[in-house]
């Protein structure tokens, strides 16, 4: 099962940890002079610290459904770096939220399938990402939906809106049945092997149609439809996560509804 020196958590991810936590801080105290910069800070270190955790879901569990390789290549210290592609994992995520405000998590574990027995677990395996997507969302939306919002700062309100924003449309994208993503990865087993094979090509552009069809502007708004529908079914009002996102942006004029609002 690896040794403890395979599964100690990476100083790098407790590194990124604390930059949430202080640049949390920061935004909650009002701290910062520049309070926007304190939250893409806070924003952007949570969103890595979400990433760290899919892929430790994907590689945890396939570690206890038969993958003992998995420990050996440093995938539960939780750090980034020992991803198989840092771009995929790490990089174009955040760029997708600095350019789109999406949050959208790549696949960049690599498990040896061939050591996994059963189509159930290959199935799990690939939902336990989004899943901790789920559970991250959850947590992020329960001052709003237990309505234990009294005494949270506005900006603080807004960060925390934007991020369960990303994490809602993480786990809504990545469930998407297209390969190359953990959607198809569920469905996958349960295919016939020319289908398989047929879409086994796209695998690697999976990621990159799914953002450049967000482009589209009828898809564009249909999708965030969807998202902030059940945002606000969690209690997440649109002006929260659209102020949030205008907060992220501190390069930007702020928004003279938000101003109003903070």
């Amino acid at each position: 099962m690896g040794t403890a020196s395979h599964q100690r958590i990476s100083p790098v991810f407790l590194g990124v940890t604390a930059v949430t936590a202080v640049s949390g801080w920061a935004v909650w105290t009002g701290f910062a002079e520049q309070p926007g910069v304190a939250v893409f800070l806070f924003v952007t270190a949570a969103w890595v610290v979400s990433l760290c955790l899919h892929e430790y879901a994907h590689a945890r569990t396939a570690l206890h459904s038969g993958d003992i390789s998995i420990a050996s290549k440093g995938y539960l210290t939780l750090n980034p770096l020992k991803y198989t592609h840092a771009l995929l994992s790490i990089v174009l995520p955040v760029l997708f939220v600095i350019m789109g405000g999406i949050g959208l998590p790549g696949g960049a574990v690599f498990i040896e399938r061939g050591r996994i027995r059963g189509r159930w677990r290959h199935s799990v395996i690939s939902a336990a990402g989004p899943l901790t997507n789920v559970l991250f969302a959850v947590v992020c939306t329960a001052p709003f939906w237990l309505h234990a919002l009294d005494g949270v700062p506005v900006t603080f309100r807004y960060a925390l809106g934007f991020l369960a924003l990303l994490q809602v449309t993480a786990a809504i994208l990545n469930f998407l049945p297209v390969p190359g993503l953990d959607g198809y990865g569920v469905i996958e087993p349960w295919l016939s092997y020319r289908v398989r094979r047929q879409a086994e090509p796209f695998a690697p552009f999976g990621l990159i149609a799914v953002f450049a069809l967000l482009w589209i502007p009828e898809i564009n708004v249909a999708f965030f439809d969807a998202v902030h529908a059940l945002l606000r079914a969690l209690g997440v009002d649109d002006l929260t996560t659209y102020c949030g996102w205008d907060a992220y942006r501190f390069w930007r004029s702020a928004s003279p509804v938000c101003a109003v609002h903070g």
